[in-house]
């Protein structure tokens, strides 16, 4: 699996990468939308909708809530108040996941779904408008704490963080993946030259919010019986199982440059 998994990241790193830096913005934009097609797609399942006709129709609805708020404008108030009310729904997730993960039914997985797709496309359009690099350093930053987590709770783990909803992930795990987080932020005090506390306080702050994204689609999965919620990525699984540290990352992450001034 280890070995599916980082053939699968290389194979994808170049195209990310091309599409990140060297795309022009409304094309980036195009792919983004597409990639939250296809983890609505997946998402649907998770309300338990099966037939194809029940499963684009939330596809559909997704997508034309990306196409209002392109057509508003994604630099504008509603957008941002958008943005401002998933943290709040992120925080929710975290209560959710920690007092009551069995309490999920069709219509909260629905709307939940909501609340994950559309604001992350929101946050990573108005990041790679701000500067690409500041979007690629987001997911090397998400990366490399799922990386060391990932080391870290197979050498170290034994304390579960969250039994309920995904038994593999372990407080050990955690604390990895913020000591390599807390490096990749080092690395980007360096690479943007930002203010080293509020900076490196922000990527740590993104981290967690990064194992909330990912800890609220295992609940989500594991509500509906599902191990991954795709298989289109050998040795990760769906695009969900890819990007769920992200929903949550990225609104974090860009509201926080925003309101410590740090985007110049």
């Amino acid at each position: 699996m280890l070995r599916q998994r980082v053939i699968t990241a290389l194979v994808l790193a170049p195209f990310v990468i091309f599409v990140i830096l060297w795309v022009p913005h409304p094309i980036t934009c195009a792919v983004l939308a597409l990639l939250v097609a296809a983890g609505a797609w997946e998402w649907s399942a998770f309300p338990g909708f099966t037939h194809t006709s029940t499963r684009l129709a939330y596809v559909a609805f997704i997508a034309a809530c990306l196409g209002l708020a392109w057509y508003v404008g994604v630099d504008s108030a509603e957008s941002s108040l958008l943005l401002y009310a998933s943290l709040a729904w992120w925080v929710l997730a975290l209560l959710w996941i920690g007092f009551a993960p069995a309490s999920v039914n069709r219509a909260t997985a629905a709307v939940a779904g909501l609340f994950a797709l559309v604001p992350v496309w929101l946050a990573l359009v108005r990041l790679h408008a701000q500067g690409p690099q500041l979007m690629l350093f987001l997911l090397l930053l998400v990366v490399a704490a799922d990386i060391g987590a990932y080391f870290a709770g197979r050498s170290l783990g034994k304390h579960k963080l969250a039994p309920r909803v995904s038994p593999g992930k372990t407080w050990e795990g955690v604390g990895g993946g913020l000591v390599a987080a807390a490096l990749m932020a080092a690395f980007g005090v360096w690479w943007f030259s930002m203010d080293t506390v509020p900076f490196m306080a922000l990527c740590i702050l993104v981290a967690i919010a990064s194992v909330v994204g990912d800890l609220t689609e295992s609940m989500f999965k594991r509500h509906a019986g599902l191990k991954d919620s795709g298989n289109l990525l050998p040795g990760h699984g769906g695009v969900l199982d890819r990007v769920d540290s992200v929903t949550a990352a990225a609104p974090v992450f860009l509201i926080g440059l925003e309101r410590l001034g740090l985007l110049r």
